[in-house]
């Protein structure tokens, strides 16, 4: 399975060269409207107050499919969905390059945060993370931690070809390292990587937003504010598919009321095009 993601990773510029132009598809306002979140965005409940609100304000029903980044992107490319939020710039950077996705804009500010066991006790967390800023150098210490005490300690990762697992790699190579097991174990996709962490008492790069709704004992957030750890999300349509809600979606996303939306949401910032 790893290896599989690596090389999917590896090799999205690849699967997603431009392909000869497809006649678009045509959906009818009477026809929900589908849309693609990373699993982030999808667990941190902002996806389900975007769909909920868009269709309050525009009538259109909205179908949302949780999904990973790069299979999202994939699925977009291949027009299976109307519409994506995304949080895997240099990927989705790329199928824009190419023409593949339509009216890519940015609709919000968020981070990533490493959590971790902190004991009952006034003592440090197992890997010495606490009050960090730099997190390469804190994956770097967990390593080193994990390695002198076999056994003591865990990374728990995506590994799924999500924007979060994108930022743990990006993060893994800036300390240049190369995580490997025992120490470091990889989460079931199908499921909250928050939520599984508390249950082993692991530790986890987790966006923040995801924390907030879903975080707590018996870890705690222990390193945050590395510019390396800020995420961006985009909002954009498919190439090959014109569903009539396609750019009104996005149009909505990015206005005022899609702006005031993700305000309210705890761990996002709107941000305008």
């Amino acid at each position: 399975m790893v290896q599989r993601r690596v090389l999917l990773l590896a090799g999205l510029s690849l699967s997603l060269k431009p392909q000869p132009a497809r006649a678009q598809r045509r959906h009818s306002l009477a026809d929900p409207l589908r849309l693609g979140a990373d699993l982030a965005l999808f667990d941190a409940g902002l996806a389900h107050v975007l769909q909920q609100a868009f269709g309050r304000d525009t009538g259109v029903a909205v179908q949302i499919e949780r999904r990973p980044a790069l299979p999202l992107l994939e699925a977009l490319e291949r027009g299976e969905l109307d519409a994506a939020l995304c949080n895997a710039p240099e990927a989705e950077s790329r199928l824009d390059a190419q023409g593949l996705v339509h009216d890519r804009q940015p609709i919000a500010q968020a981070d990533f945060v490493i959590v971790g066991p902190v004991p009952r006790s006034k003592a440090p967390d197992p890997a010495g993370l606490a009050g960090g800023r730099d997190a390469a150098a804190a994956l770097v210490r967990l390593r080193d931690a994990a390695l002198a005490a076999p056994g003591t300690l865990r990374f728990l990762s995506a590994n799924d070809g999500s924007g979060t697992h994108a930022a743990e790699q990006a993060l893994w190579r800036a300390g240049g390292v190369a995580p490997l097991a025992p120490w470091y174990a990889v989460a079931d996709p199908k499921r909250s990587l928050a939520a599984q962490a508390r249950e082993q008492g692991a530790y986890a790069l987790v966006e923040r937003a995801v924390w907030l709704a879903q975080g707590g004992a018996p870890l705690a957030v222990l390193v945050e504010g590395d510019a390396r750890m800020a995420e961006q999300v985009h909002v954009m349509r498919s190439f090959r598919v014109n569903h009539p809600a396609g750019k009104m979606f996005v149009a909505w996303i990015a206005g005022p009321r899609g702006r005031r939306v993700v305000a309210a949401q705890r761990g996002y910032r709107p941000l305008v095009a």
